[in-house]
């Protein structure tokens, strides 16, 4: 499972995700690439069950990029719980996506193999996503 080795602060805020993308949103090690349509928090446990069907399906011949990373802290207070005393300890970690963002990337597979991998790893993520093509991002395209 993806977690960061240590981090600055233990807890965080939620903060706010307005716009799209701005870093993050173009194909740069594969030739495809799997780009969220949604906002959303990613767990490091859908991450990790997207990497897996990816894997799976590509048989593990190619390449695949992991472009996001869970280093968001997400809180929560024990069941029945009263109110107050605190911020919850973290449960688990988040990887905060945008619309725009590019998830994963694959290289060194035929397009129609990408495309049916792409779409198993997208079936295990709370948003949607669109398969892309490196060319779909380079300059006067």
């Amino acid at each position: 499972m993806l977690s960061p080795k240590r981090v600055k602060y233990r807890k965080v805020q939620r903060g706010n995700m307005p716009g799209n993308a701005t870093r993050g949103n173009t194909v740069a090690f594969g030739e495809y690439g799997l780009v969220a349509l949604d906002r959303m928090w990613i767990t490091n446990r859908q991450i990790e069950a997207a990497r897996i069907a990816l894997n799976r399906h590509i048989k593990r011949g190619g390449k695949l990029w992991i472009r996001i990373f869970p280093d968001k802290p997400y809180t929560k207070k024990p069941a029945e719980t009263r109110m107050g005393k605190g911020k919850g300890a973290p449960e688990y970690w988040v990887a905060v996506v945008k619309p725009g963002t590019v998830l994963f990337e694959l290289g060194g597979v035929d397009r129609a193999l990408a495309e049916e991998a792409m779409r198993l790893a997208g079936s295990k993520l709370p948003i949607k996503t669109k398969f892309a093509l490196r060319s779909d991002f380079e300059l006067g395209a």
